[in-house]
């Protein structure tokens, strides 16, 4: 999505209560839409890299079932249907409402298995995004913001590597402007929290790529 239209929609989204991620080409689009991390998705279909047809094709051949709402100039019925076909949920066309986007985006996350869960549960610990809280096998530790949001991000996906670049985008956001030093030092304080708590789960360090999450047996 071009940054005009996502620097337009930020405080729209924002003023509904969604915490937002931007990025503004489709390499980028598939590596967020693929983390597993979101609850509902808008997608422009003309992307610079890799177009939005292809990102989503590509993100429903991986098992990714987060609903998408496909933004787009090309309204015939045709492209619809491509759109569609290609695994959008829904289809809306520019320029368009901010009022019936956000009515869109509200009953995409009304479907069943769509509206996000309380509580996150991996291995031996329990992490509260709304209470800010990580419980585990000797009690539970009160989190900042950072640390939920770098933890929801790592939970999310047990077992696969979380790369640098994706880390940043998902917990800082696509546009700020952060030292890979603050991550280093955010894995350290997240496992800090999992000592605490007396999880057995483990932050694995995948040198020059990023980190994972690893439950143990």
């Amino acid at each position: 999505m071009n940054t005009a239209l996502c620097e337009a929609l930020r405080p729209a989204l924002e003023s509904a209560g969604y915490r937002t991620d931007f990025c503004h080409n489709g390499t980028d689009g598939l590596s967020l839409l693929t983390s597993g991390a979101y609850d509902v998705c808008i997608l422009d279909r003309m992307l610079p890299g890799l177009d939005g047809l292809s990102l989503l094709r590509a993100a429903r051949s991986s098992g990714i079932t987060t609903p998408v709402l496909m933004l787009t100039a090309l309204s015939g019925i045709g492209e619809r249907v491509d759109g569609l076909d290609a695994g959008a949920d829904d289809y809306l066309a520019k320029p368009f409402d901010t009022r019936e986007l956000l009515a869109r985006l509200r009953a995409l996350s009304r479907r069943p298995g769509t509206t996000a869960a309380t509580s996150l549960h991996s291995g031996d610990v329990t992490l509260s995004p709304t209470e800010l809280t990580l419980t585990g096998p000797k009690g539970s530790v009160h989190l900042t913001k950072r640390e939920c949001d770098l933890l929801e991000a790592l939970l999310r996906t047990p077992g696969r590597l979380q790369t640098r670049p994706l880390l940043l985008a998902q917990v800082w956001g696509p546009l700020a402007e952060v030292e890979d030093a603050n991550l280093d030092c955010y894995i350290h304080f997240v496992r800090r929290r999992l000592q605490s708590v007396g999880s057995s789960a483990k932050v694995i360090t995948v040198r020059g790529s990023g980190y994972k999450f690893e439950v143990q047996p």
